[in-house]
Formats: C-alpha cells, sequence, structure tokens
C-alpha cells in the first residue's frame, strides 16, 4: 500500500533551471528593510543577484519581463528557526536526523551532510514563499547542541548557503536536563566548556594530555573556540525572564559572544535588558499562552513590546512544526499587524512585520548584506503574491531564488492529481518506468 502512494524519484527530481536575468514590473513592491510597499515598482535581477528596485527604475533592453499587475512583489521569505532538510517523517528515524541523543559529540556536529534538499519539506515550504531558512539542529547527548546551516529552499541538490553559520544550546528546562538536572548546573556546565574550549585554543595540545578527563571532545572544542571569539553567532533557546537576564550576563565573562536568544517567551519582562546588551530574539507570536512553569508571563504582545524596546525581532516557527510548516511566518506576521488594532495590545506595523520575515532573520546571522530583501548586491530571490503575502491565505504565484524560476508543485500536488479521480481498473503505477 506505501508503494502506491509513492511517486517516481524521476518525477520528482527537477532539472536546474538556470539563472535568469529578469525584470518585474508594475508591482506592489516591498523591499523587506521596513520600508513601505512602492506602487508601480519594478525589480530588476542579472546573473542571480538583484542590480535594482524601487520607483523608476530603468528597464534594460532584451530582457525577459514579468508584469506583476499590481501584485505584492518582495524578497522570499527568510525562515529564522526552522528545521528544514533534516526531517521528512517526523516518527520514522530513518528520515529525522535533527537531534544526536546518542552522540559523544556536541557543539562539534555539523547538520550540513544531513540535509536532503529532495524531501519533501522542502518544495512545501518553497510553495509558501520560503526561499532561505536558518536551520538548527535539535539537541545531542550533551548541553550544546552543534552547528547550524542557512540554506536554500531551490529545486536543486546543492542546499547549503553558509555551512556551520550558528551554535544552538537549550537553557531553562531543556537545558537543565542535559546538564544534571537543575538551572545551576546547566551555567556552570556551560562556563565550564567554554572555558575548556578557550585553554584548548591556547595550547591544543593540553587536550590530548587530559585523557579521559578532557570536559569535551576535540571537533567541539573547535566549534566552540569559534563561539567565544564571535565568529560563530550563538542562538540560546531561553523562555523565563530570569534565565533570560542571566544568559546576557555570560557576556561579561566571554565578551565576544553574539548572543541570539530564541523563544524569549517572557523577553518582555526583559526588554529593557535585551536592549541594553543589543541582542536580536526570534520570537513566536503564537506562544500566547503557558505551556510549562518558565512560560507564565506569556503574552501575545511580547513580539510587539520587544521591537518598541528597539530589539531587534525575527518571527519564526519553533514547537510548532519547524521542519514542514514555515510558511505559517507569514500569518504569525499577519497577526502582529492585527494587534495594533486591538485595545491594549502591541504588535508591529505591516512593515515592520515583514521584515521580521526577511531582512531581520538575515541580519541575525550575520547576512543581510547577501539574503533577506530587494536591496542590490542582495540574492534574486523574490516572490510574486496574488494577495497581500501576510493574509492568511495568501500564496505566491511565482518564486525565484538565484534569480532561477522555481516549481511550486509539491508531492501532495501530484498525490491530489492522481488520485483525486480513481477510475474502475488497474490503479496508477507507483513508479514510472
Amino acid at each position: 500500500m506505501m508503494r502506491a502512494l509513492l511517486l517516481s524519484a524521476a518525477a520528482l527530481i527537477a532539472v536546474p533551471a538556470a539563472a535568469q536575468d529578469i525584470v518585474i514590473t508594475n508591482a506592489k513592491l516591498v523591499i523587506g528593510d521596513g520600508s513601505a510597499p512602492i506602487d508601480g515598482g519594478t525589480v530588476v535581477v542579472r546573473g542571480g543577484k538583484v542590480v535594482a528596485a524601487g520607483a523608476g527604475v530603468a528597464v534594460p533592453q532584451g530582457v525577459e519581463r514579468v508584469d506583476a499587475q499590481g501584485r505584492y512583489v518582495t524578497p522570499g521569505i527568510v525562515a529564522a528557526f526552522s528545521r528544514v532538510g533534516l526531517v521528512e517523517v517526523d516518527a520514522v528515524s530513518g528520515t529525522n536526523d535533527r537531534s544526536a541523543p546518542r552522540t559523544r559529540f556536541s557543539a562539534g556536529l555539523d547538520i550540513a551532510p544531513a540535509l536532503n534538499p529532495m524531501g519533501s519539506p522542502v518544495a512545501v515550504n518553497r510553495a509558501s514563499g520560503v526561499t532561505r531558512a536558518i536551520v538548527a539542529p535539535g539537541s545531542s547527548s550533551n548541553l550544546f547542541a552543534g552547528q547550524g546551516a542557512v540554506v536554500d529552499l531551490a529545486d536543486d541538490m546543492d542546499m547549503v548557503t553558509r555551512p556551520r553559520a550558528l551554535q544552538y544550546v537549550a537553557f531553562g528546562e531543556d537545558g537543565s536536563a542535559k546538564a544534571g538536572g537543575s538551572r545551576a548546573a546547566t551555567f556552570l556546565l556551560f562556563r565550564e566548556q567554554l572555558l575548556a574550549a578557550r585553554s584548548y585554543a591556547r595550547n591544543p595540545a593540553a587536550l590530548a594530555e587530559w585523557g579521559n578527563d578532557a570536559m569535551i571532545q576535540r571537533a567541539d572544542a573547535d566549534a566552540l573556540v569559534r563561539v567565544i571569539d564571535g565568529t560563530t553567532p550563538l542562538f540560546v533557546r531561553v523562555d523565563r525572564a530570569a534565565d533570560i537576564v542571566n544568559v546576557l550576563k555570560l557576556k561579561d565573562e566571554f565578551p565576544a559572544l553574539k548572543l541570539v536568544l530564541v523563544g524569549v517567551t517572557e523577553g518582555w519582562l526583559a526588554a529593557r535588558e535585551i536592549a541594553a546588551a543589543k541582542v536580536p530574539v526570534v520570537v513566536s507570536p503564537l506562544t500566547d499562552l503557558p505551556s510549562s512553569f518558565e512560560q507564565l508571563g506569556a503574552t501575545q504582545s511580547n513580539a510587539g513590546r520587544l521591537k518598541a524596546a528597539g530589539i531587534d525581532v525575527s518571527v519564526g516557527v519553533f514547537d510548532d512544526d519547524d521542519a514542514h510548516k514555515m510558511g505559517y511566518v507569514t500569518q504569525y506576521a499577519g497577526n502582529l499587524v492585527g494587534l495594533t488594532r486591538v485595545p491594549g495590545a502591541s504588535g508591529m506595523t505591516w512593515d515592520q512585520a515583514f521584515a521580521s520575515i526577511s531582512s531581520v532573520p538575515a541580519h541575525t546571522v550575520g547576512m543581510d548584506a547577501s539574503i533577506g530583501s530587494l536591496r542590490p548586491g542582495r540574492a534574486g530571490d523574490v516572490v510574486i503574491w496574488d494577495n497581500d503575502p501576510l493574509e492568511l491565505g495568501s500564496r505566491p504565484t511565482a518564486v525565484w531564488i538565484d534569480g532561477k524560476a522555481q516549481s511550486l508543485t509539491t508531492r501532495q500536488d501530484r498525490l491530489r492529481d492522481r488520485y483525486a479521480t480513481p477510475q474502475e481498473g488497474a490503479l496508477p503505477k507507483a513508479y514510472d518506468r
């Protein structure tokens, strides 16, 4: 029966499109940097890069033209936190590379070799307008989970845009479980492992002398040295306000740390401290009710209050199908716009909300000069929408990644078309020959 549901491998593997020189005209143009949409805008993409975008842009001759007919044209969505490419079916261990609970390694783990660009979630998210994603590992046997990557969702085999783009660690209740059962143990283990990595950087030979008593493996030490010196951003999952403040204090001991706080459910209670530390955050606006004791201060106004405090806020999907449904972020961002109309609630303007799913996530990993907006020099990741992209029900009508036109057909579409009108007689073959 399972074979009857499978599609042919040939049908799933499309011939990669070539980069196109294109001009998109007559657009309601969204640059993605927090500025307002531009009516009658034009985007010019050459060699896979944006060369011009705005009003009154000269249209070059001999270049393919696409008339947007007044529709929204935006940069591709940048998923601020995801596991796309690591998971096909969550409940099937052979298709789930999210976590490595039995390995002896931790910070040194690199998710890049585990990513599957042909997995069905890639196409599903691409069809939702997501063109880039910040992918983090789930967990390891130790406190640090490993190194994540920035990826593109193009229909080809080259998925990784930047490997080892971040290190991920969980504090709070999850961190306590890894460290020995308490928050005190979590912070001590974190410090000791970073101090061990610092000692290793000063004297690499010392690690061999530590033998079986070594705090960390060599691969883990190499990865953490890049965290200590600020080369690799450290994404920290933390929700309780007290934990947030204590994580920020780690910068006193390790001043070069480039922290990015993920979750931050009670962040609004520590907004002053986060803003003073100039640390960006990734939040899920739908975390508006407490699901644990470290989320008692949950509120739908969290993102808006953090933004009002001057904090860079990215909207992401986590604890909510972060491998398959990253396209939810457009709805989440739209909810924040809706909150501005609710008395007593805090949200974001439309322009701020769209930036929270485009240029701001790119900035958190130091890639806003390359992706996340339609400013000149950025990747030619462009989406045309059938309606306001922050409205529930709006869908892309065309997607380009690095200037290459992308298919919006998913495995689910093909299954629907194959079995929507069954006829008497032989069932369709599971594989095309």
